[in-house]
């Protein structure tokens, strides 16, 4: 995929890039489907490899549980729009899953991801929101302050209250099947669920090859799972990489990104 000029503004300006039908239906119901089973299999310990939320249901690990989810993040459409926010040398960070609950009125508060400015090479953390039912402004869309990740402040110091409307704030909404690429330094948060049905979404996020994954992929995955991967999947994941090993093994570090 050749990123548009547009499109590269979007993501260089705006700091996000909504497109919108890039999911198909075919494989937006499977990964749609694949969620759910997850969900009913794991039960209350669903999401507990990372972390578990009031009023979501989560899942985390996907890597390990299933081919269907190494398909969304090898798209190569995908990974273009990482390049271009991240660079050349990019890996998986995490791969999870947010359902927000019916008639969950507590939004998240503004933040950026990993609690992250961007450092002297410029971003280093980027996500992508596979929107797998409609984003609408009831059921809990992502809310984003347009240009907030060159502002070069985490939103918990620049704002008074993180949780208030911000005046400058857009909704990413979108049919079933959308994909939201943002850059995690922009200042964003999921907004309530107003509605009668859950509000379910994967997330792709990805990192510079030079910092830790939010979960560290070598540790996480069943053997039998590493072994089945292609070499691109496990360049991607950072399984055979020795300065990834070392970033994930230090704990200071760690403790600072599992938040």
């Amino acid at each position: 995929m050749q990123l548009t000029p547009q499109q590269r503004r979007a993501l260089d300006e705006e700091g996000y890039l909504v497109l919108e039908g890039f999911c198909a239906p075919a494989f937006r119901d499977e990964l749609r489907a694949h969620l759910e089973a997850l969900f009913t299999a794991e039960g209350d310990r669903a999401g507990a490899e990372f972390k578990q939320e009031a009023g979501s249901r989560r899942l985390a690990n996907l890597v390990d549980k299933g081919e269907v989810f190494w398909r969304a993040i090898s798209d190569s459409r995908l990974l273009a729009c990482v390049h271009h926010v991240l660079g050349p040398e990019i890996k998986l960070s995490s791969l999870n899953a947010r359902s927000v609950n019916p008639h969950w009125a507590q939004p998240q508060p503004l933040h950026a991801d990993m609690g992250a400015l961007p450092d002297e090479r410029g971003p280093w953390v980027c996500n992508s929101v596979w929107m797998l039912n409609d984003f609408t402004p009831e059921n809990g869309a992502l809310r984003v302050v347009p240009g907030s990740h060159r502002r070069g402040r985490l939103p918990q110091a620049a704002l008074a209250d993180p949780l208030a409307p911000h005046p400058e704030e857009v909704l990413l909404t979108g049919s079933a099947g959308t994909v939201a690429v943002v850059n995690s330094h922009l200042w964003h948060g999921g907004t309530a669920n107003r509605t009668e049905a859950p509000r379910l979404a994967l997330h792709g996020f990805f990192c510079r090859r030079d910092k830790p994954q939010q979960q560290y992929q070598r540790r996480l995955l069943r053997p039998e799972t590493q072994a089945r991967l292609s070499p691109e999947l496990r360049h991607l994941l950072a399984l055979d990489d020795p300065l990834n090993d070392a970033l994930s093994a230090a704990p200071a570090r760690r403790s600072g990104f599992l938040r």
